[in-house]
């Protein structure tokens, strides 16, 4: 059986050394799910309502624009905001630390008590981790706040939510950009596949099937197209 990485213990020194790594791939899944689901969103509102090939060109590339740099902003703050909660947690436990270390080491040993530890290895435990501030910090940090101790980049979160949201977003609008025929449904038709791809690719850091993934991304995907072109079929009906 193939394992994800080597065990040696050179490898497994190097690994550690370099510390745990922030992960971009919600952002890059998020921003391209989303990319595509309002544009082709947007494609299908237009259809409906029969509103031409420019309507839909002008409002589609407004949307990649507008609502993709929306959603960075917005990813950006968040994971910003994200970051400034760690941190605030940080200098709480600090205190805390500082201020009242006996009621801290109780947190600490009800903390291993309850992973199951024996009572003499949990006063080990505890000797051991309080030892050092840094340690007893990130500990309660994980332990009492479920804190991942990996500081994400807030610009490279944005950057892979737009970079996602116009590539992905640039599908639907590719068959009115060079004016093939029947360019509704080819943009159906690349939508739907690229909606596959996206929960496949998606698999690959998940425990579900490559399939399973795919057809769920698909089926929200593709759903909410059909709303859009529902109202926007209703709405040309009434206006």
């Amino acid at each position: 059986m193939t394992l994800e990485h080597d065990h040696s213990v050179d490898a497994i020194r190097e690994r550690l050394s370099a510390g745990p790594k922030a992960g971009y791939v919600r952002d890059w899944v998020y921003g391209g799910i989303d990319g595509c689901i309002t544009t082709f969103a947007i494609v299908s509102g237009s259809a409906g309502a029969d509103l031409g090939t420019r309507v839909v060109l002008i409002l589609g590339f407004a949307n990649l624009l507008a609502d993709g740099l929306s959603m960075a902003a917005g990813n950006y703050s968040a994971t910003k905001a994200d970051l400034d909660e760690v941190e605030r947690l940080r200098d709480v436990e600090q205190r805390h630390i500082a201020i009242a270390p006996e009621g801290e080491r109780e947190e600490l040993r009800q903390i291993f008590a309850a992973k199951g530890f024996e009572p003499e290895l949990v006063e080990r435990l505890v000797e051991a981790v309080s030892a050092d501030e840094q340690t007893w910090t990130n500990t309660m940090l994980v332990e009492e706040y479920g804190v991942a101790l990996v500081d994400k980049s807030p610009l490279k979160a944005a950057c892979s939510t737009f970079v996602a949201f116009v590539v992905c977003g640039l599908v639907p609008l590719m068959p009115f950009v060079i004016a093939m025929p029947t360019p509704f449904v080819v943009a159906i038709g690349l939508t739907g596949v690229t909606f596959l791809g996206i929960g496949a690719a998606k698999s690959v850091w998940s425990v579900a099937p490559w399939w399973r993934s795919a057809l769920e991304t698909f089926l929200i995907g593709m759903g909410a197209a059909l709303v859009a072109y529902g109202v926007g079929s209703a709405l040309e009906a009434l206006i």
